[in-house]
């Protein structure tokens, strides 16, 4: 099942994450493709929190959203800054581009949404596929810890005056043969206190082992594999990290 991120939950995204807002990843990743040689491709764009902050910097990227709802927030955005280039709706299993690319970024740990292994393995293979000779895979990943750690919250965002949208979340299952947690997300919209509409999002995530993901990307046909802890290029991770990246490279021949 793939999370769909609906109405509600892209609206609380881009309230929550708005444009530019950033974790250590838009300096990592802004840092990372200083230099590179062609374009740039990023997945799971989202609302656009990374991606148009790189294309205003003067990136060369492209990038798509599986979400209709959360790629109309990034294309909107795109438009009231006068950007021409706009984030299309694809998914990890059929984008398709006619050129290839210097680098393919995943920030926020989108790669974590494919929660299916041999899915997983088919989605670094088609990221191999769409690289030039010599052209990077670069991507985070949580922390095991944090995935599995209890997931129960409440937030709330005031929006328009007397609009409320609020957030509750519920561990419902961890799947430890699976790598998988399971999250109901309750997103509820209130006007003057009385509910317009709500969503439920059955959401999964798939936890990977340091080494574990270091190999798939190797069994994908990638080499030079680096693996950094909080966005420090080269620091081999460790205990208390809040965030792994992982940079690798298609072969030049």
């Amino acid at each position: 099942m793939q999370n769909r991120y609906g109405k509600l939950a892209s609206w609380i995204y881009h309230l929550d994450k708005p444009i530019g807002h950033s974790f250590g990843d838009l300096e990592y990743y802004q840092q990372r493709l200083t230099g590179c040689e062609g374009p740039t491709l990023e997945p799971a764009v989202g609302n656009g929190r990374i991606f148009i902050p790189l294309l205003e910097m003067g990136f060369a990227i492209e990038g798509f959203d599986g979400s209709q709802d959360m790629l109309e927030y990034c294309q909107q955005e795109c438009r009231n800054r006068g950007l021409l280039n706009t984030p299309t709706l694809q998914t990890f299993e059929q984008f398709s581009y006619d050129q290839r690319f210097a680098a393919i970024i995943m920030p926020a740990g989108s790669f974590q949404l494919i929660t299916e292994t041999a899915s997983a393995m088919t989605v670094l293979r088609r990221f191999w596929d769409h690289l030039l000779p010599g052209g990077r895979l670069i991507m985070d990943i949580d922390p095991v810890e944090s995935i599995i750690a209890e997931a129960n919250a409440a937030r709330s965002w005031k929006e328009d005056g007397d609009s409320l949208l609020t957030l509750t979340s519920h561990r419902a299952e961890i799947d430890y043969v699976k790598q998988t947690t399971l999250s109901h997300l309750h997103y509820q919209h209130w006007q003057g206190g009385i509910l317009q509409s709500a969503e439920i999002d059955l959401f999964r995530l798939r936890w990977w082992g340091v080494d574990e993901l270091a190999f798939a990307m190797r069994e994908a046909g990638f080499v030079d594999v680096v693996v950094s802890g909080d966005y420090q290029h080269g620091r081999q991770p460790c205990k208390g990290d809040r965030i792994i990246s992982f940079e690798a490279s298609r072969p030049s021949r």
